[in-house]
């Protein structure tokens, strides 16, 4: 399904799981009307905590998000875990692994380092103009092509080698296509859901260079043009979180 020129849904079921991956590709060099953004939760605007449906962050914008995940692991107040960054602004610091991005550059991922005044994210944040949009995660992926390290395996086996619903953002280097992905779990025959390894495993069939697992669980949760087209495994439906990451229409980098 195409959600805007060079923008594209796509369902994959594999029996192998079973997995159900829900996947968001989206073509970004040399386009100037897309760009990403980072939504919080409502209560959390202004400084303060809470969580939100990714749903209903999306639809306090509607019409300009064309797809938007979930993003960072919380504390149980509504904070973020890792580094979010809005418009420059750092609203909450870790030195943790994080994916960002500015207009006009291709996105970034690593370990972010706090220093004097802000943030180094593969650039300084905190100018005048600075448009910078980030957002954390855990752990790195994929960097440079390679996976990194034993992706937590031993030290988390529980978290990492056993199947969850997963959610990670992904950068094809070569093609400068940007990936959006949501793999549901915990309801076979439907999907189990990947450990970190399968996952990793997913983007490099999918030639990605760097990838970044996100937030996962009863958190995982995919909005293509307003809908939800994953399938959230709690009882409950979609879980509440504290932010997103949203690829948008916007027309400030062709100005």
């Amino acid at each position: 399904m195409e959600l805007h020129p060079g923008v594209v849904y796509r369902f994959l079921w594999s029996p192998r799981g079973p997995w159900a991956v829900h996947a968001v590709q989206a073509r970004l060099a040399g386009r100037c009307e897309l760009g990403l953004e980072v939504l919080q939760a409502a209560g959390r605007k202004g400084g303060g905590q809470g969580r939100e449906r990714v749903s209903d962050m999306v639809a306090r914008d509607a019409g300009r998000v064309l797809a938007a995940v979930n993003a960072d692991f919380f504390t149980a107040e509504g904070a973020p875990v890792g580094v979010e960054v809005i418009d420059g602004v750092v609203t909450s610091s870790a030195e943790r692994p994080t994916f960002a991005w500015r207009p006009g550059a291709p996105p970034w991922m690593g370990s972010a380092q706090e220093v004097p005044g802000g943030l180094h994210l593969g650039w300084p944040t905190g100018g005048p103009s600075d448009a910078t949009v980030a957002v954390g995660g855990f752990p790195d992926l994929i960097d440079e092509s390679r996976r990194v390290g034993d992706l937590e395996v031993e030290a988390r086996p529980s978290f990492a080698a056993a199947r969850h619903p997963r959610t990670a953002v992904g950068w094809d280097v070569e093609t400068d296509a940007l990936w959006l992905v949501a793999v549901d779990g915990r309801q076979p025959p439907y999907s189990s859901g990947m450990t970190l390894p399968e996952l990793a495993g997913l983007f490099e069939a999918l030639g990605v260079e760097e990838a970044l697992n996100l937030d996962g669980g009863g958190s995982t949760a995919l909005i293509a043009q307003g809908l939800l087209v994953n399938r959230p495994s709690d009882d409950t439906g979609e879980r509440p979180v504290v932010n997103a990451l949203a690829l948008v229409r916007s027309t400030e980098a062709c100005r």
